[in-house]
């Protein structure tokens, strides 16, 4: 199973969209203790949005699809922004 996921900074508001193959949970503790310079420099994060994929290519897809402007229109839609 692969995870499209949605972290939010507490510090800032910013929005990180990525995709694991680990648990949503587990991937927001490695961001929160600074395992890329975005996250690091933005942490601490917390969980707003996921989903769950069978497969790690329409896992990618979706996570492109969030990252652009439609996306960011259906995230801002479905999380009342």
């Amino acid at each position: 199973m692969f995870s499209v996921y949605v972290l939010k900074s507490l510090k800032n508001g910013k929005r990180y969209i990525g995709y694991t193959s680990k648990p949503p949970q587990v991937r927001l503790k490695e961001h929160n203790n600074g395992s890329n310079a975005f996250t690091k420099n933005n942490k601490p994060f917390v969980l707003i949005y996921s989903e769950q994929y069978s497969n790690k290519r329409e896992a990618i897809q979706r996570e492109h699809f969030l990252k652009s402007g439609k996306g960011r229109e259906f995230l801002d839609n479905s999380l009342g922004r």
